[in-house]
């Protein structure tokens, strides 16, 4: 029981939540590959056919543990943002991807549809420059953390 007391959740979730070591490389099947490429083709067909803007697709492969991909676009008012988060958990479906979890469909400024080794954020134009998810997340942030290990190591 004190053992219990020290830390709590199992080995397994420690390391789930704490995420992939940094420079871990990570390999998948390549069937596993390709039915994450087919995901991400129907989700950009679904969000160009209902006219998301400014879509962005950003690879997560060894940095995140919740997701391979990050899929951000903006939608002009919630009805547009809430249409495209229902079509394309109806197109996923379709597609043979069943457990898909939408979080704010219901009128907000930001939509978020988990579909495993995808994560899909659906914004009005402000909410998206405020929560700058592409900075966070993007290869710049990448580039500059190298270039700052770069120069501490001079």
């Amino acid at each position: 029981m004190a053992e219990a007391a020290k830390s709590a959740g199992t080995p397994r979730k420690k390391a789930a939540a704490a995420g992939p070591k940094r420079g871990a490389k990570v390999t998948r099947e390549a069937s596993e590959r390709a039915a994450l490429e087919n995901a991400l083709s129907v989700i950009k067909a679904s969000l160009e056919d209902d006219k998301a803007e400014d879509i962005v697709v950003l690879d997560l492969t060894g940095r995140a543990s919740f997701a391979d991909r990050m899929v951000i676009a903006t939608g002009l008012v919630d009805r547009q943002i809430t249409a495209m988060a229902t079509h394309l958990e109806r197109k996923l479906n379709e597609a043979g991807i069943k457990r898909i979890l939408i979080e704010g469909a219901n009128g907000s400024d930001w939509v978020l549809i988990d579909a495993g080794d995808i994560v899909v954020h659906l914004f009005k134009p402000d909410s998206r420059v405020l929560y700058g998810l592409e900075r966070m997340w993007g290869v710049e942030l990448d580039e500059s953390e190298a270039d700052e290990s770069a120069t501490t190591d001079l």
